[in-house]
């Protein structure tokens, strides 16, 4: 592992730090992979980035969360959060500042950029497919992200490794040792059609049935940038008596998880609670407290693979999820050229250690 180095963006230093203690601990050494840097702001806005330790032949990983929008800078005397697109441009400046010089160049990036701007309808900008065409010309080797919006933007750049990842077993497993729960009373649910094989992975996992949602939208009218849904409409197992798992890929606003679990409890759900990777909450969690002690949502579990604040994380219905030893497996598995198979699937692992740890 001596030429193994991490650059870990300001946006993401905290999980890089466990990411880089995580790695010390698989390979029983206390060497720090962690490369210095310096990422500095102009008074314009503009940035630049600077390497301060030597990444020749070195095989780089760079550690990122766009989505940190607690980032801020000064830019013409006021403070200024950094949106996606400035992450993005600091990782192609770090990736600017050491080309050239490295074994290989590796991306991580939990939340992949511009996600959901993966497919073109009309004249409309196809930001996703042109981020990853823009990563590979300036030499990535992998880019490694988590439960992207849809996997087939991958088809944008054939020739790079993309791997994408899901952390359903270790949300489950997390959610087993914390939750009191009887696995034959669970049902798994979809909040609309693109989130079902999602939803049967964990209905697999569980060995339980699963439902779905559909959003009837109405397609006359666009509000922010999208169609207005009119009604949820469910399809599947009766849902009363039982104990609910609503997943998707991310909370935004959080509208549609909020009618689906308010709908779920008119049906006579007992428990209801919410898987996802990426908890953004972008219109506050008001709504959220109000749900809760209505008893609609009695958990949210989501990763910490983008920034979530200490007021959400402090809610008594929030419990995040510590991927920074799979995201550390990760990269050793790969600097080794191992096979990733061993830490991916193991469902009969999530179920045992279940029957070890919680009384069914």
């Amino acid at each position: 592992m001596g030429n193994l180095g991490l650059i870990v963006m300001d946006n993401f230093k905290e999980f890089g730090e466990k990411v880089n203690k995580h790695i010390q601990e698989i390979n029983n050494t206390t060497t720090d992979y962690i490369i210095k840097k310096d990422a500095v702001r102009f008074n314009n806005g503009e940035g630049k980035v600077l390497i301060k330790e030597t990444v020749r032949q070195k095989d780089i990983f760079i550690i990122s969360d766009i989505g940190n929008y607690n980032c801020a800078y000064n830019m013409f005397g006021f403070e200024n959060h950094m949106s996606p697109d400035d992450h993005f441009q600091d990782i192609k400046r770090v990736i600017s500042a050491i080309s050239g010089n490295t074994e290989t160049i590796n991306l991580i990036t939990p939340l992949l950029y511009a996600a959901r701007q993966h497919k073109r309808k009309g004249r409309e900008s196809l930001d996703c497919a042109i981020a990853l065409q823009e990563l590979e010309r300036l030499g990535i080797k992998t880019l490694i992200t988590f439960d992207v919006h849809d996997p087939n933007v991958q088809n944008a750049v054939p020739c790079l490794s993309f791997e994408n990842f899901y952390p359903t077993r270790i949300m489950i497993e997390d959610f087993m040792q914390k939750e009191d729960i009887k696995l034959d009373n669970i049902l798994v649910v979809s909040p609309d059609t693109g989130a079902v094989d999602r939803a049967r992975y964990y209905a697999d996992t569980l060995k339980t049935d699963v439902g779905m949602f559909y959003k009837r939208r109405d397609l006359s009218v666009v509000i922010d940038g999208k169609n207005p849904i009119v009604a949820h409409e469910y399809m599947g197992r009766e849902v009363n008596g039982k104990d609910i798992i609503i997943v998707d890929d991310m909370i935004a606003s959080g509208g549609s998880v909020l009618e689906v679990a308010s709908e779920l409890k008119r049906r006579g759900a007992k428990k209801i609670y919410v898987f996802v990777t990426f908890a953004f909450f972008t219109k506050g969690i008001e709504e959220f407290n109000e749900a809760n002690q209505k008893g609609e949502i009695t958990k949210i579990y989501a990763t910490n693979l983008t920034y979530v604040s200490k007021e959400i994380r402090d809610t008594k219905w929030f419990e995040e999820v510590d991927c920074s030893y799979f995201v550390a497996q990760i990269i050793s598995i790969l600097h080794k050229k191992q096979s990733l198979s061993p830490i991916l699937g193991n469902k009969h692992i999530v179920i045992n250690n279940h029957k070890k740890e919680v009384k069914c």
